[in-house]
């Protein structure tokens, strides 16, 4: 059964940093794309970083220099170090894997509050 459990989340003052982290199970992690994505109240589900299965990144405009994806294939956890955090990242983080567009999955967010 495929699992994703995010962890890490938490409250945290502006300027402050988190490590988000991802532990997958029931899949082929080294084949899979995952991806960050977060909701906060009201919006819409953004993508906010993106790490191939060859280790390829890219980032949200938003949270470029500040964020930084990376994955460990031998422990099947995918991370996000989140860094110089805004107000404005509040939200619950999704992981997400990917072997193709019509093959996904999703794990059940973990929320994280950047609050003074």
């Amino acid at each position: 059964q495929v699992q994703l459990v995010e962890s890490g989340g938490g409250f945290v003052q502006p300027g402050g940093s988190l490590r988000l982290s991802c532990a997958a199970s029931g899949i082929i992690f080294r084949l899979h794309n995952m991806g960050w994505y977060r909701q906060a109240p009201g919006k819409q589900r953004e993508l906010v970083a993106a790490i191939t299965s060859v280790s390829s990144t890219n980032y949200a405009d938003s949270v470029k220099g500040r964020f930084t994806i990376s994955r460990d294939n031998a422990k099947n956890t995918v991370y996000l170090q989140m860094n110089s955090l805004k107000p404005e990242d509040t939200a619950v983080y999704y992981c997400n894997a990917r072997l193709k567009p019509w093959a996904e999955y999703w794990g059940q967010g973990t929320q994280v509050t950047v609050s003074s």
